[in-house]
Order: structure tokens, then C-alpha cells, then sequence
């Protein structure tokens, strides 16, 4: 298995992607955290998204997953108003940065692709402005940028520690469904072990 870590650069991503599968074909997995498009969907909900014999062993493996599309968004997907309107163009249930960008080079790549995605904010949310700028390209946060946002609108606070306990809860559960999945043996599986997508 190897890392790569999107970090909201689209580009970045997509070169280091190619790269990287050039070099070690094989399954092509995003994962990390998203939005909730489905209001039902709640911080630390697992969706999966993808070749549809990786999804069966991954829903396997966690059963309390839910199946559907995650849409791609070169930039946060923050309001409810904007998620709603995407879930409603797309039809997705789940919004990130980075599956859109592993689907394309699994796709140019001709490699299988599998999203396993964890809901940080719910698509009722709203996230607050220092979420939105608290990101840096290796995915670490942008300490220096949340504590000016927050001094310019201090008010926003209680969402932002909303926000961040959303996605301890969420990446705890990421944490969780790696570890099952390597239980099952997941982390060995090849290309050339799956059938036609």
C-alpha cells in the first residue's frame, strides 16, 4: 500500500496519483473525510463508492456503510444552500476533494477505483469561515490561518469546535474501518484478483 495525500490540490494530486500508479499499478483507493450531501448521513458515517466488487467486500467488511456516489469539488463544498444544490445536480450522497481526482487517473490508468469516505459535517451544516482556510497542502491544519479568521470573527467559535469534533469523531472512524478491512485481508487484494468492473 502506498500514501498519497491530496491536501485539497487537485492538480498536485492528480500528478503525484499518476506518478505513483505508473509506477505500482493496482487499486486506486480515496479515502479521508467529506460532507454529507444526504441528510440522513451523520459525522462519522462511512460511504463507499466505486468498482462494485471493492464495494461489495468493503460493505462486507462494514456492514453499517452506506453505497452511493461521492461527488467531486475542486473547492469546500461549505453551506447547505450549495449542498443541496449539488446533491440534487448529482444525485451524490457525499462530497470531497480528492475522489473526483483518484476516479480520473484510475480511469486514464485503466485501474480499479474504490472511495471509502468518512461524513465530517452533516449536510445540514454550515461549516465557518476559519474551516475554511484551516487546511494545508499536506492535509495538516493551517494553525496560523484558523487563529486570524477567528480573531477577524471570533463569534464563530462554537461552530468551529463543532467542526472539529465532527472530524475527530469522523477520522476515528476511518481509523476503525481500516483496521477492519485489514482484518479481512483488503489490503492484499490486486487487480488482477477482481473481475471485469
Amino acid at each position: 500500500m502506498t500514501v498519497v495525500i491530496g491536501g485539497g490540490d487537485a492538480s498536485r494530486l492528480d500528478a503525484e496519483l499518476d506518478a505513483r500508479a505508473a509506477r505500482f499499478p493496482g487499486i486506486i483507493m480515496s479515502s479521508g473525510l467529506a460532507g454529507a450531501l444526504d441528510p440522513t448521513l451523520r459525522p462519522g458515517d462511512i460511504v463507499i463508492d466505486g468498482h462494485h466488487h471493492l464495494v461489495a467486500q468493503i460493505a462486507a467488511a462494514l456492514p453499517d456503510a452506506r453505497v452511493g456516489a461521492v461527488a467531486g469539488s475542486d473547492t469546500i463544498v461549505a453551506t447547505t444552500a450549495n449542498k443541496r444544490t449539488l446533491a440534487a445536480r448529482t444525485g451524490a450522497i457525499a462530497v470531497d476533494m480528492e475522489t473526483h481526482v483518484a476516479a480520473q487517473v484510475a480511469a486514464r490508468r485503466n485501474l480499479p477505483f474504490v472511495a471509502l469516505r468518512v461524513i465530517s459535517d452533516d449536510a445540514g451544516s454550515t461549516l465557518p469561515p476559519a474551516a475554511l482556510v484551516g487546511m494545508k497542502p499536506d492535509g495538516g491544519m493551517a494553525l496560523g490561518a484558523v487563529l486570524r479568521s477567528l480573531a477577524r470573527k471570533p463569534g464563530q467559535l462554537p461552530a468551529l469546535v463543532r467542526t472539529g469534533n465532527q472530524a475527530g469523531r469522523a477520522f476515528k472512524s476511518l481509523d476503525r474501518a481500516f483496521a477492519a478491512l485489514i482484518a479481512t485481508g483488503f489490503d492484499h487484494i490486486s487487480p488482477e484478483d477482481l473481475p471485469p468492473a
